[in-house]
This record gives structure tokens, C-alpha cells and sequence, in this order.
């Protein structure tokens, strides 16, 4: 079996020559420190998606990467390494290769501009190709990949002992005799080997779907294969879809494979599966991956996707600070990040958190990496939360940094004339950055007729929750105290001005609307708790911030789904840490385009509102459904162990989060040793009463009955982005990246409660 030949057609590369170029490799210089810099070989494999690099090692011979390991690649010195260890004049020969993951970036030097520029491009279109290869061509590609590993002498046939390391790399564990069955079936020549149209064959009998010919035999009404007709027919009673004949066609012109199945019209079995798999027929309605919502309300009426330490890439005690943390959760979709500030040599500021060993960076590069990655997922705006630790002599420094890097997107005067009375809309703000920091005097002032500039030197940052009229008693004590926060960067505080918070009524008699304050995840949980209703409306005219506790030096997280449901909008996570809490907000901001702002339920952006998410009474949130799932089936579920002989028991969980009433958690049975095409056609249902706010996520763990079960996907997503009927979920992994080939096969049905 040609291999090699089969991979290029697969990619669709034949005769390219970037493929070609990748495939003959060439020398570049790795680059790990100032004093590091070694000259290593590299090339992509035959397979055409793995990369090799020559190691100097003793026992590495061979070093890889998969292509599907790449998040990025960076042209120029654009990642922290290749800026501290190497000098600009080789900027153009510079390149990254940027990993998914906690895995270092690949930091190379080329020994020409061109020869980087090759690098990058040839790498990049590759990346791509593999990326828009569709599920049936990445599940053939997987399973070739997975045959050569297996051919150990490279005689392009299958041995049964290599059979067998094959069904192993697939995650499956079959019985000897169950293996020696398929492998005689296929083995037709009797040669003790397959090779060839053995192999295609081995591999259709293992790809063989029982759950998926059922569904297709009820609709398969014209001599066993569908009509547009049936298709229709389908489309209408088991996937809710509005369809037309039009749409059929589209489908058929689009999926089916076999070219004289498509010409009479008709939709093979292999179409109908290509048909499932596709993006548009996954679960996630496909309307709601656009900005599907109005994004002209006010800013405060929006989820808002938020991050806390956005600094740091692992925990609050010694782990590294990095801008690449800061492009990690903006290219996530983030719109709310920190920076903690504090006094650095040479008068320049250093983000870290202050009194642990945690590294320094300078706040200048945090704002470049920032303004460079901010629009790139989401155009919406930016908020910069600064946590401030400086002298005024910095503070100064900050502001200038924020103004000359930053220059007209950065908002410095309220958008219109006159003093605002509400906030300016995400669209509004498109491409805009906003500065969340304290603030000398109030943005009325800056309006007033009498020049108040003569009150601004009395504030000190402590006093921010004092009104105007206890300012006055104490203004001559005041003027003996030291000025804290530079005037330059107080101005530039428009929207999210910070102040203590002293209850709803104190809030909603002396605050305005751009003063908003920060709670600590406790505080708030009890503020959810005890007055949610207050808290809501608190939230219909201001902006809260949510923060985890301190005491999280490990930068675990908690659940977010009460602060939503009382309306707080930025709820602050460590997205360098990967947990249940960060897949439901992954899942939150899947939405709307991943724009990182959700627009809140009409009943929570009405300051009358009576909605209580915990004791809930009638009201226009309460829409009671019913929503069935039946876990179906699982296809090719990656290893949680990479021991040879560790198989997945999988199970499946599905959970329900939202308001108290709504939550809920079902598991299936574990299917033993089966990670490849495990089934178990379990049926649950649960009740929904506040549809709006739930999100349903569905787990994959690995069955251990002496220890905790281990994590192998999920997928979370807001109930009513749900498709109707059978579907395909995909699943993401611990870090949110796409598992290749892995899918969930579902039933979802959500129907009014009787």
C-alpha cells in the first residue's frame, strides 16, 4: 500500500512546493537563552504532519511534534524569548513556533529573511489544510497514521502482531480471537498479511457504524438509498430542521462521495455519515457560531468573558508571568484582563504578583502584546483592569506607555457630548480599550462650569467610597496628605471607575453609573445568596467585577454560574488554569460569534425586575422544558495513559448548569475497553425551568473503580444553542483544543414540560 502517496492526495498536496520544502527540512538555530543557541535539523515526515528535528540527546534520537500541536505560528521576534535573547537586527530571520498547551514555544532563527519567510508560509498552509480536512478525511488520515506506526518493518503490509499494535494505537482492545476473526476476514489472499484493499477493507469493517445504518435504513426509502425526499423527511421529524427540497440537494451536491449515487440524486450511506459529521449538522447551532444578539444595549447589560492574573501561565507563588499569557486569553475571546502594577528599574513599571517569586514583565510589552492580539478573535471592547502598586512618577510612566502604544483606540473622553448617563454599547466600542483604575474626582466634574480642578489634589485613592459633602469637612486635613495616583492616568478613567462598595442603597443613592466595584468571590457568593434579587438590579445600571480569593495560590477557580445568574457581568477567571469552571465559561462565550460578550436575558437589564434565580416565582423567565438526551455512541476517544496496555472505560456524564432548580448530573454505565467505538444508548431527562441561563455539558471520563475517573473530553454549551435530533458533539480537551477525531453521538430533544 502506497503510504506515502495516499497522504498526499489526502492533504490534497500533490506537487506543492511548500510541502515539498517541508519534506527536505533544512538547519535553523534553536534558540532556549542568550547563551543557548544550537544549530538543529529540521523536516516534516513522510506522513506529512509530523515534524522531526535532530536532538543531541543521548537516548532521543528522534525528536517530534504533531502539526496538530500547533497553535500558531509568529513570524519575527514576537515571542518573550526571541525579545530577550537575540538583538533586533535579526528580527526578519526570526520566527515561533507557538504550541497549544503548557508546552514551550519553539523559538528559531533562519539563516536568510527569505528562507524564515518559507518557514512560516510553507508551515502555515499546511496547518490549514489539516485544519479544514473534513471529520471523515481526519479520521482516515488518524487511521493511516496509525497503520504505519504500526507496520514496524515498513513493508507496507500488516502482520497479525502488527494488527494488533494497530487496534492498540486506535484505542481498542480486542479479544485475540475477536482480532484473529476480523484479521482472517480481511486476509483473503491467505498470506498471513493484509496489504492493500485488505487493509481498506480491515479498516471499513472497523469504521463500521451499526447505530448510524439503523437511523438511515428508517429513511432509505428509494431503492435502499435516500431521495431528497427522504432526506427532507428526516431533516423535518428527527432534526427539527425548517428544510426544503433546495436543501436536500445542497446536501446531496455537497456530502455524498460516491459520484453516480450523486448523480441520480440520491444519499448514500457514506454521504449520510459525512452529512452528520459536518459543522453545520454538530450540535452547537450553526447561527449562533455569527454575533447572532443586538450589540447596541448599554456595556453593563452583557456577560462580559473576564480573566484574573491574566499574567500568569501557571500558579500565584513561582509560577512564570508572560505576555504570551495575555495573547492566550484574548485569542480565547477574553475581554476583561489585569495587569498588576508595580515600580520597576530604570523607571519603567513590571507586572507580577507582588510579594511572591512569580516573574517580572515590563508593563510596556504587556500593553504591545495586547494592542497587537486584542481584536484578532473579537472586535468588541477591551477593558484593562489595573491593579496599581506604583509611585506617581510611574503611574506617569503608564500612562504614556497606554497613550503612545495604544494612541486613538485607546477611550479617553466619553464618547458624545456632555456627561453620559449610561454606557456606550460593544458596538459603540468596537476596537476600543477601556481603563478600569481609580479615578481623583468624579467624570461630573470635568463638566461642571466652576473649575473643580482645585478639589482633585485632596483625593487620595483610600477615600474613593466618601460623597462629595464629607469631602469637604475633611479637605484641609486632606491637603497635608500625599498626592497617590498621578493625575494623567486618573483622566483616563472614564467608565470603570473603581470604588468601595457599601451596600445596594448607599450604591444606588451616591454612585454613578461608571463607578464600579470589585468583590471577592465570597462577598459575592453571599451577596447571589441572600439578595439576588438586589444584586440584580445593582447590576442593570453598573458593572460588577468578581475575583477569586486570594487564598487560591494554586489559581484554581471557582464556579461562576451564581454570580451570572445575579447578573454580575465580569466575572473574573485564571484562564491559565484548566478546570469544570473554566470549560462552563468556555462554554458561556462559545456564542455570539466567541465576540466575549453575551447579552444578559431581558428580565435581568430592568431595574423593576422581580426575578430571583434561587426562590423562583412566576415571572417571564420561567419557561419550563423538559430536555432528553440519549447517549448513543463514542468514536475514537484518545488515550488518557500512553502505557501500551491502558485502554478507556468510558463513561459519559451529562450536566446542567444554571439557577439552583436547573442543576442536575447523569452518568452513563462504563463501557469496558473500548475507547474506539464504545455504545451504550442510555436515555435522560431533565428539567429546565430557566432555559435562558442553563448551560448542559457533556463529559467523557475514564472509568476507575479504585480511584477517581480521569478526565478525557467535554463539551459545554448554552441550552439554547442545542440542535434538536441526532447529533455529533465534539470534544475539547483539558486545555479547550479540539480532540481531532473524537465525537460524542447524541439524541437531544428539548419540548415543552407538560
Amino acid at each position: 500500500m502506497e503510504t506515502n502517496g495516499i497522504e498526499k492526495k489526502k492533504n490534497g498536496m500533490e506537487g506543492d512546493l511548500d510541502l515539498q520544502f517541508l519534506l527536505q527540512g533544512g538547519d535553523l538555530l534553536k534558540v532556549r537563552s542568550p547563551s543557548w543557541k544550537k544549530t538543529r535539523y529540521f523536516r516534516l515526515q513522510e506522513d506529512c504532519k509530523t515534524m522531526w528535528h535532530e536532538s543531541k540527546k543521548t537516548f532521543k534520537t528522534n525528536q517530534t511534534f504533531s502539526l496538530d500541536d500547533i497553535s500558531a505560528v509568529r513570524m519575527g521576534r514576537q515571542s518573550e524569548g526571541l525579545r530577550k535573547y537575540t538583538e533586533e537586527q535579526v528580527e526578519g530571520r526570526c520566527f515561533s513556533i507557538i504550541f497549544k498547551g503548557r508546552r514551550k514555544n519553539l523559538d528559531l532563527i533562519a539563516s536568510s529573511e527569505e528562507e524564515a519567510k518559507q518557514w512560516v508560509t510553507s508551515l502555515e498552509k499546511i496547518i490549514s489544510k489539516i485544519n479544514n480536512l473534513s471529520c471523515q478525511q481526519k479520521t482516515e488520515h488518524w487511521i493511516y497514521t496509525c497503520l504505519m506506526k504500526a507496520d514496524k518493518n515498513k513493508d507496507d503490509k500488516l502482520s497479525q502482531s502488527e494488527v494488533k499494535n494497530f487496534l492498540r494505537l486506535i484505542n481498542i482492545e480486542v479479544e485475540d480471537d475477536y482480532a484473529e476473526m476480523l484479521f482472517k476476514k480481511c486476509d483473503k489472499s491467505n498470506s498471513g498479511h493484509l496489504a492493500g484493499e485488505e487493509i481498506e477493507h480491515f479498516y471499513d469493517l472497523l469504521t463500521h457504524r451499526e447505530e448510524i445504518g439503523v437511523i438511515y435504513g428508517v429513511y432509505a426509502k428509494t431503492t435502499g438509498f435516500m431521495s431528497p425526499e427522504n432526506l427532507v423527511d428526516f431533516l423535518i421529524k428527527e432534526q427539527r430542521e425548517k428544510a426544503t427540497l433546495a436543501d436536500a440537494h445542497k446536501i446531496i451536491q455537497k456530502y455524498e462521495p460516491d459520484e453516480n449515487v450523486k448523480e441520480k440524486k440520491l444519499l448514500s450511506k457514506d454521504g449520510f455519515l459525512m452529512y452528520l459529521h459536518h459543522p453545520e449538522a454538530l450540535i452547537l447551532n450553526p447561527d449562533h457560531k455569527e454575533v447572532y444578539q443586538d450589540m447596541s444595549h448599554p456595556l453593563n447589560h452583557y456577560f462580559i468573558s473576564s480573566s484574573h492574573n491574566t499574567y500568569l501561565m501557571e500558579d500565584q507563588l513561582k509560577g512564570p508571568s508572560s505576555t504570551e499569557a495575555y495573547v492566550r486569553a484574548l485569542l480565547k475571546g477574553c475581554r476583561c484582563v489585569e495587569l498588576d502594577c508595580w515600580d520597576g528599574s530604570d523607571d519603567e513599571p513590571v507586572i507580577y504578583h507582588g510579594y511572591t517569586l512569580t516573574s517580572k514583565i515590563l508593563f510596556k510589552d504587556a500593553i504591545k502584546a495586547i494592542k497587537e492580539y486584542a481584536f484578532k478573535t473579537s472586535d468588541y471592547p477591551v477593558i484593562l483592569s489595573l491593579e496599581n502598586h506604583c509611585s506617581v512618577e510611574q503611574q506617569e510612566v503608564m500612562a504614556r506607555h497606554m497613550s503612545s502604544i495604544l494612541g486613538s483606540a485607546l477611550v479617553t473622553a466619553p464618547l458624545g457630548d456632555g456627561m453620559p448617563t449610561k454606557f456606550p454599547s460593544p458596538e459603540e466600542l468596537k476596537g476600543k480599550f477601556l481603563i478600569k483604575g481609580k479615578r481623583l474626582n468624579k467624570l461630573e466634574s470635568v463638566f461642571a462650569s466652576e473649575a473643580a480642578a482645585a478639589d482633585d489634589t485632596d483625593v487620595t485613592e483610600e477615600e474613593d467610597s466618601n460623597d462629595e459633602d464629607e469631602q469637604k469637612e475633611e479637605e484641609e486635613s486632606e491637603k497635608k496628605k500625599k498626592l497617590k495616583l498621578a493625575k494623567e492616568l486618573s483622566d483616563m478613567v472614564i467608565y470603570c471607575k473603581s470604588v468601595h462598595f457599601n451596600g445596594f442603597d448607599d450604591a444606588r443613592e451616591n454612585l454613578s453609573f461608571y463607578e464600579m466595584s470589585s468583590f471577592k468571590e465570597g462577598k459575592a457568593m453571599d451577596l447571589a445568596e441572600e439578595s439576588a434579587t438586589a444584586f440584580i438590579r445593582h447590576n442593570v445600571d453598573k458593572l460588577s467585577r468578581i475575583y477569586p480569593a486570594g487564598t487560591r495560590t494554586d489559581s484554581s477557580n471557582y464556579n461562576p454560574v451564581p454570580l451570572w445568574n445575579a447578573g454580575c457581568q465580569i466575572v473574573a477567571l485564571n484562564f491559565q488554569t484548566t478546570c469544570n469552571d473554566m470549560d462552563v465559561n468556555q462554554g458561556r462565550f462559545l456564542v455570539n460569534g466567541k465576540s466575549g460578550y453575551i447579552l444578559k436575558p431581558a428580565y435581568m437589564r430592568d431595574i423593576a425586575t422581580e426575578f430571583d434565580p434561587i426562590t423562583l416565582t412566576r415571572g417571564d423567565w420561567l419557561k419550563h422544558k423538559t430536555l432528553h438526551v440519549m447517549i448513543i455512541s463514542a468514536q475514537q476517544l484518545p488515550k488518557v495513559n500512553e502505557k501500551k496496555s491502558s485502554i478507556v472505560d468510558p463513561l459519559v456524564k451529562v450536566e446542567v448548569y444554571g439557577v439552583p432548580a436547573d442543576v442536575a448530573e447523569k452518568e452513563t454505565h462504563p463501557v469496558e475497553n473500548n475507547g474506539f467505538n464504545p455504545e451504550w444508548n442510555e436515555n435522560f431527562q431533565f428539567d429546565v425551568y430557566v432555559p435562558d441561563l442553563a448551560l448542559v455539558r457533556f463529559v467523557v471520563e475514564d472509568h476507575d473503580s479504585t480511584s477517581d475517573n480521569e478526565f478525557v473530553g467535554q463539551y459545554t454549551l448554552p441550552l439554547n444553542s442545542l440542535k434538536m435530533g441526532y447529533r455529533h458533539v465534539p470534544l475539547l480537551s483539558k486545555n479547550g483544543d479540539l480532540l481531532p477525531s473524537a465525537r460524542l453521538f447524541v439524541h437531544v430533544m428539548v419540548v415543552d414540560a407538560e
